[in-house]
């Protein structure tokens, strides 16, 4: 909110921490309450751009330190020199979500482009790894290959404004071409990640 956009709280279908981690497709869908929250908010004609989804994933802490100052430094790239400036939906703040549970809110808010922003599995040395990923035309059912990574997140790994900078590179590679995935893989500096891992 500090941002200026507009939030709104989601949980995923997993109703505690313990069933997120032994249901994994539980921590990929919404919840009833949450799916009510957002399905009357977008009318066609109002749907946005881009949506962003901050998930706590396996690293509460990544997404506390770096989400905010990743989003702070990615705002003005995306409101400078755009032909076409990004028209931005609320931002979603989900508990227990996993990455794909972007498909679905950027398919409920009608978007064009979901960007999220979830914690890593937490490593001996990165506890706050923050990652990246984002999905053209999301949809339920995207598959891994149709989405973008963007990991190691973190001020001793890839720092946010230096991600936020490979983030719009990619995001406004993706609008170009109406597509997100492997193929844009191919002209980046963007490390391959395993999305199983969130």
């Amino acid at each position: 909110q500090a941002l200026g956009l507009k939030t709104v709280p989601l949980r995923s279908a997993a109703p505690d921490r313990p069933t997120y981690l032994q249901r994994p497709d539980l921590g990929r869908r919404l919840d009833d309450a949450s799916r009510a929250l957002i399905e009357p908010r977008t009318p066609a004609e109002a749907a946005p751009d881009l949506a962003f989804v901050i998930a706590d994933g396996l690293s509460a802490l990544a997404v506390m330190r770096h989400a905010v100052p990743l989003l702070t430094a990615l705002l003005p790239l995306l409101a400078a020199g755009a032909s076409q400036p990004w028209q931005l939906g609320p931002v979603a703040l989900v508990e227990q979500g996993r990455v794909a549970i972007g498909d679905e809110i950027g398919q409920q808010l009608r978007a064009r482009t979901v960007v999220v922003l979830i914690g890593e599995r937490p490593g001996l040395s990165s506890p706050d790894s923050l990652g990246i990923y984002f999905t053209w035309a999301p949809r339920v059912g995207r598959t891994d290959a149709e989405r973008n990574c963007i990991s190691n997140v973190r001020d001793a790994g890839l720092p946010p404004a230096r991600a936020a900078a490979r983030l719009h590179a990619l995001l406004s590679l993706a609008r170009q071409r109406g597509q997100s995935g492997v193929g844009l893989k191919d002209e980046t500096d963007d490390t391959p990640d395993a999305l199983s891992r969130n």
